[in-house]
Formats: C-alpha cells, structure tokens, sequence
C-alpha cells in the first residue's frame, strides 16, 4: 500500500511493523490518512490535521498550522492519566476510550508501541488479544 499524501511517509513507517506485527491486524486507507484493524474494529488511525478541514481535531490539538496525529484506544482507568500530562496527549470528543497523540520529532515510539499493543487488546476479541503479550 503506498503512502497517503497526507501522512509523514517516515510515521507510516514507524507505525507499519508496529501494527502489522499483531495478530490478524490490517492497513487501510481511511476518510483520511491510514487506520489499523482487527477484523471491523479500528485500534489506530494515523492522519494529518488541516485545522480548516478536520475541526474536531484541531480544537482538541489547539493549533493553526497542519499537524499529524494518532488515535487509539485506552481502558477506560487509563484515558485520564494520558491526557491529565498535557501535550502530546488529548482527548477527542466521539468516544470515552478514544486518545490522540500528536505524532513529532520529540515523539517516544516505545510508548507508542505500548499504546498501540494496548488499543489492539481493547479491541480484538479476547482469542485474539490473548496472543499478544502485554507491555
């Protein structure tokens, strides 16, 4: 699958083997940008945000310049804390388990392999995420 002109190439191939490596996980291009899933449930979604286009992600981002995020999903008992510390976590208004992290320089891709192994479990079927060791 090639790169969507609105993604940083070099986040997508981060993110790839991070969420192609677990178990019955799948690429596809989204409304925008690129989302992982298990079978028909979304666990991460990668994307640029024109503050003009995206509304609902550049008021939970507080930017007017372009900037590219993640969403995942978290346990419930785990959202406040992850937002509580500020940038680069915030929380998207369409769904209580829903976390978004602004994807930069500064970003730490162990932790994003942590969420990202996390949001899987909360979302795959307890077969399913049975098979991957937790962080």
């Amino acid at each position: 699958m090639t790169a969507p002109a609105d993604v940083p190439p070099e986040f997508l191939a981060r993110l790839r083997p991070l969420c192609l490596g677990l178990p019955e996980a799948h690429e596809e291009l989204a409304w925008t940008g690129v989302r992982w899933r298990i079978r028909t449930r979304t666990f991460a979604h990668v994307l640029t945000v024109d503050p003009d286009h995206q509304a609902a992600y550049a008021r939970a981002v507080e930017t007017d310049e372009p900037v590219t995020v993640l969403t995942f999903r978290s346990p419930l008992d785990e959202v406040a804390g992850l937002v509580a510390g500020g940038h680069p976590f915030f929380k998207p208004a369409w769904s209580p388990d829903v976390v978004g992290l602004v994807l930069d320089e500064g970003t730490d891709w162990d932790e994003v392999a942590e969420l990202l192994t996390e949001s899987f479990c909360v979302m795959a079927p307890k077969r399913v995420a049975a098979l991957v060791a937790r962080p």
